[in-house]
């Protein structure tokens, strides 16, 4: 078989640190190579605290990972999570420049800077602008490029995040001895991963469940509109049933992977859960459902939150989408459609010829076939023109 290419998936999560490398298969899909998994140190609610520490983990990783295959790893394509990370929408108005009154790139890119201009808190940055419409004239457009006017104004999407947290992501992928080739919010790797672009144009949210904090993404007509990293992740669950049962973190851990639901029959209701080691526990199963089923309905609650911010709560017919390692609690999406009122579904990774189907795996996916489009030149980037680019502009400041 012809070989082709590698790209590196590199998923900083809070729990874990995911690396996929793949190649293009010698059919339609790309094939992975080499994976593996490790404990996350230094990380803390998806933004890295200890750059020291995380950097040590992703020696350990890839030495771990490139003793699978027989080729060197350079660069990595890499996730931003944390909420640090925000959006919010603004407006750029600017005259067309050119004497024929025909629309120029340079046009569009001095109506997306004009967007920009407005103040933002200390050690805030702007990540990319993404464009939701063109207005040209009075008349609202997709593409302005080439049409004639005078006025060109644009709505568009402003996303940002805190400074120092990016800084102590490119330091760390730096000082384990990579570089940067490109880098996406987890959100929207997962998107790229789960989502068909026909859900994109319908109007359609993405929860990416983490550990630590979970990514919503929401589309429409093809467009990136919203983006929201919530509090709360599967680790949150862990904690509650820690600290209701007055247990090891651990053992919670156990109950929660083996007997975990969101919803039960009155039947599973009276079954008792008995742990004789390391320390002997009894329970009933509608004990570990309450807990389970208060700390997921406040994810939902925070989800109806932020969709009806953008009046997004009911105009979604491609509904939600959940993906991430929280996504495969039992029930889930029973109970996200009582507490959303939406359409719900289990989003899986699609695109890879040998590789499960997990929806842990969502983001490093995501990671991969970004990768992919950007280095064979097709696609539509998940979010605007080239937040990649501009991300790694900023990192660039950071290397010594």
């Amino acid at each position: 078989m012809r070989r082709y290419h590698t790209i590196t998936g590199l998923d900083v999560g809070t729990s874990k640190i995911k690396v996929l490398v793949a190649q293009k298969g010698s059919e339609s899909g790309l094939e992975v190579i080499a994976s593996f998994q490790e404990p996350s140190m230094g990380i803390r609610r998806g933004v890295v605290v200890d750059v020291e520490t995380a950097s040590g983990v992703l020696e350990n990783t890839f030495h771990n990972l490139q003793s699978q295959i027989d080729q060197r790893i350079d660069s990595v394509y890499i996730n931003i999570g944390g909420a640090h990370l925000f959006c919010l929408p603004s407006h750029g108005t600017v005259a067309v420049s050119r004497a024929d009154q025909k629309i120029s790139e340079e046009d569009i890119e001095r109506v997306l800077e004009a967007a920009q201009t407005f103040s933002l808190p200390l050690n805030k940055e702007i990540l990319d602008v993404i464009p939701l419409n063109f207005i040209v004239d009075g008349e609202k457009i997709k593409e302005a490029l080439g049409m004639k006017g005078v006025r060109l104004e644009a709505d568009v999407l402003v996303v940002g995040g805190f400074s120092p947290y990016l800084k102590n992501l490119s330091q760390t992928v730096l000082n384990a001895g990579f570089s940067i080739q490109d880098v996406i919010p987890s959100p929207l790797a997962s998107a790229r991963a789960c989502l068909t672009p026909r859900q994109k144009e319908l109007g359609v949210a993405l929860l990416d469940i983490g550990a630590g904090t979970s990514g919503l993404a929401v589309f429409e007509e093809g467009n990136l509109i919203h983006l929201a990293i919530l509090p709360i992740g599967s680790a949150n669950i862990t904690n509650d049933i820690a600290i209701a049962l007055k247990t090891d973190i651990d053992i919670a851990e156990l109950i929660k992977q083996k007997w975990g639901s969101c919803l039960l029959s009155k039947k599973e209701e009276k079954e008792k859960i008995e742990i004789k080691e390391p320390e002997p526990l009894t329970l009933t199963r509608k004990m570990l459902n309450d807990v389970i089923a208060a700390r997921v309905s406040e994810m939902f609650e925070q989800v109806n939150k932020e969709l009806k911010e953008i009046s997004k709560d009911n105009p979604l017919p491609a509904g939600v989408v959940l993906t991430g390692g929280g996504a495969k609690i039992p029930k889930i999406i029973e109970l996200a459609k009582k507490e959303l009122k939406l359409p719900c579904r289990i989003g899986k990774p699609q695109g890879f010829l040998n590789l499960e189907k997990d929806p842990s795996l969502s983001t490093v996916c995501g990671l991969i076939l970004e990768g992919a489009d950007a280095e064979m030149g097709v696609g539509v980037p998940v979010f605007g023109r080239g937040i990649g680019s501009r991300i790694k502009k900023i990192f660039q400041i950071f290397i010594p």
